[in-house]
């Protein structure tokens, strides 16, 4: 079995073997954060130097033939290497003393004054913003004594930011009532102010293709209803209620146009581009139950109680200008449809398709529609008018409200695709990846998502391993290699190799971050649809 004998400072086993028993003596030291050496070996023996590193170790064999005789041991000196470990930080589960503060916070959180903040350590950091290179933080710590010398107590600071916050809610009721004074002021006296960029919208691009659609489509609807009065034709009234359901979509359209054109607020931080595709789906399913759903209500009534029709002359009149207007309002929306997809480099069915443009899209599917819609109506009231048969007539308004349901099924198949967030097209997403892939920074990257956030705005996100070494010797190529040796050489204590780590750590890291931002900037660079970037480090 085992034997094992203790010392005082020493720890010594008996390892029995059948040759020889072999004693292994050694002493263990313990270093301290800041650099002094505890030694735990025994009272009665000299301290060793620090520059000691030598461990006894004994063996020798014991002699069976006298009992009386003691066991003789030969000591070889064995070197070991002593390893130094810096005492681990406890930072607790709430740690800022090293987070940084913007001034505008520090103001708003800390209800301070800008002349309060003029006391405090200025620090300069690399500005998370495009437009700017560099900006000034405050340490948290500072700001949280400023505020304590400010206003005595954690209790008064408190008081002060419940009366700031009831002061704000009071402001906003104010301004909302100001608001609507404004308002009723500019509806009493006219508004004078320049036109808006909203209204802007509206005279070029999309907004002037539904601008046109809602002129013509409510002139239609007039004039078809007039013609329905009369004839009392099915396809006539049928024709009448797609008029109607095409001007109200537009209108509907033209809000989500002015709607999407607002600037992103903290609600809603990506903007309120999807208002179109939410409009255009509104539109489909308003297509699909006022229009395809009227006109078949109307064909089958007049299926099930025919009627003879009047003189339909007038309705033949109404009709080929209805079918004029359609299709100028139809080639405005095609010429559009064209432009904007040839900025893209796709073609014009693809743009159709991926809705690229969706309040467009449904001008040109609507007024497709109505021009086939009118041909149908016409042709199915000529076979009434040549053989008296009413059944005709309730055919076609079958037949426009089959055409209209198509319609409106494809639209809200294609807006729901897009408000689900789709990818980008795959080659698209093939080049931002080899253009991340061939920088020497990048090690490799893992879950690359790129989403179609609508109207040509696109969200990229990677998980990227970066390379450590490039980052460190991008870093190195900014320093001065002679005063970096020399800081190296005077390293003495583990404090000033602490020291000496940490401020180069940090710097490390800010070449990082640096690096980030080249990136993302190059991913803009290279597709300019790209308006959102996040880049995850491993």
């Amino acid at each position: 079995g085992w034997q094992a004998s203790m010392k005082a400072g020493s720890l010594s086993y008996i390892i029995p073997c059948n040759r020889l028993p072999v004693q292994l003596m050694s002493q263990v030291r313990v270093y301290t954060s800041n650099g002094q050496k505890k030694d735990l070996g025994s009272e009665g023996k000299s301290e060793s130097t620090p520059e000691e590193t030598l461990h006894k170790v004994g063996t020798g064999r014991q002699d069976t033939s006298s009992a009386g005789q003691k066991p003789s041991f030969l000591k070889e000196p064995i070197q070991v290497k002593v390893k130094a470990v810096l005492k681990k930080r406890e930072y607790g589960p709430k740690y800022t003393q090293n987070n940084f503060i913007t001034g505008v916070r520090a103001i708003n959180e800390f209800c301070l004054k800008s002349s309060d903040l003029d006391q405090l350590r200025k620090i300069k950091r690399r500005s998370p913003h495009d437009d700017t290179e560099t900006f000034t933080v405050y340490l948290r710590s500072d700001v949280e004594a400023k505020s304590l010398e400010v206003w005595g107590s954690p209790e008064a600071l408190a008081r002060e930011r419940k009366r700031r916050k009831e002061a704000e809610i009071k402001y906003r009721e104010n301004l909302f009532r100001n608001q609507r004074l404004l308002r009723e002021y500019k509806e009493f006296f006219g508004n004078t102010k320049p036109r808006s960029s909203a209204a802007a919208m509206f005279f070029k691009g999309p907004g002037k293709v539904v601008m046109v659609a809602i002129c013509i489509n409510g002139l239609n609807f007039f004039f078809k209803l007039l013609a329905w009065v009369y004839t009392g034709s099915a396809s006539m009234f049928s024709e009448a209620i797609h008029s109607l359901a095409d001007t109200c979509n537009q209108a509907l359209l033209a809000l989500g146009i002015s709607q999407s054109a607002r600037t992103p607020d903290p609600s809603h931080p990506y903007g309120f581009t999807n208002m179109r595709y939410i409009a255009s789906l509104i539109s489909g399913v308003g297509i699909f139950m006022m229009g395809a759903g009227l006109s078949w209500y109307h064909g089958i009534i007049g299926l099930l109680h025919p009627h003879p029709i009047e003189s339909l002359l007038w309705a033949y009149c109404i009709l080929a200008g209805s079918l004029v207007s359609e299709g100028a309002t139809l080639l405005v929306a095609i010429n559009e449809i064209r432009r904007s997809a040839r900025a893209k480099g796709l073609s014009f069915y693809q743009y159709v398709v991926q809705s690229r443009d969706p309040s467009t899209n449904v001008v040109l599917l609507e007024d497709a529609a109505a021009v086939l819609s009118v041909a149908v109506a016409a042709t199915c009231m000529g076979l009434t008018s040549l053989t008296g048969n009413p059944y005709y007539d309730s055919v076609g308004s079958l037949g426009v409200g089959t055409l209209l349901g198509t319609v409106s099924a494809f639209l809200i198949y294609t807006n729901t695709e897009a408000l689900l967030g789709r990818s980008i097209q795959p080659e698209q997403l093939q080049r931002l990846t080899e253009l991340l892939e061939s920088d020497p920074v990048v090690r490799a990257i893992h879950d690359v998502k790129a989403t179609d956030m609508g109207m040509s705005k696109v969200r990229f996100k990677a998980e990227v391993d970066f390379d450590g070494r490039v980052v460190t010797r991008s870093y190195l190529e900014k320093q001065d290699i002679e005063q970096l040796l020399q800081e190296i050489q005077q390293v003495k204590t583990l404090e000033e190799l602490e020291a000496f780590m940490l401020k180069h750590g940090e710097n490390i890291i800010d070449t990082l971050g640096a690096e980030v931002d080249r990136l993302e900037k190059d991913l803009k660079q290279r597709n300019p649809d790209v308006r959102h970037v996040d880049l995850e480090i491993l």
